[in-house]
């Protein structure tokens, strides 16, 4: 007969999926590719911290090429945004359209590292669109 007061606890049916292990910093391997995610500093960061696990590797090199894409598209859309401003009649209007564009390219960016970290944490490895290839030419995977 069970005892009611000390249940013994059920297995986990499915345990937390992806990889589990530890890796260079002490944190499980996918909280690292989670907060790797982070563009540009996080991937800089583990990348440089993380010898061994290509799992936490492969999503900082994807944040560090990710983050230097969002970065170029803020300078550009800094340097555009500064011209437009010194066109007399059209500037206003164009410098408004572009403000509306970047606002929404911004959004899009956003929800893809979002994305990117809700993939990570969960331990699936998920190539962001022509990033992912890129990252994974430059740890050294076949694409």
């Amino acid at each position: 007969m069970p005892d009611p007061v000390n249940p013994t606890p059920l297995p986990a049916a499915n345990p937390a999926p992806g990889p589990a292990t530890s890796t260079s910093t002490g944190l499980p391997s996918n909280v690292a590719a989670a907060l790797a995610c982070i563009p540009l500093i996080g991937g800089l960061i583990f990348y440089i911290i993380e010898k061994n696990d290509r799992f936490v590797r492969f999503y900082a090199m994807q944040s560090i090429i990710f983050g230097g894409i969002w970065f170029l598209f803020n300078l550009v859309s800094w340097v555009l945004h500064g011209i437009l401003a010194f066109i007399p009649i059209a500037g206003p209007i164009f410098g408004g359209l572009w403000f509306f564009v970047a606002a929404l390219v911004h959004l899009g960016l956003l929800v893809i590292m979002v994305i990117a970290m809700v993939k990570a944490f969960s331990g699936v490895l998920w190539d962001i669109p022509w990033v992912g290839p890129m990252a994974r030419k430059q740890i050294g995977e076949a694409a």
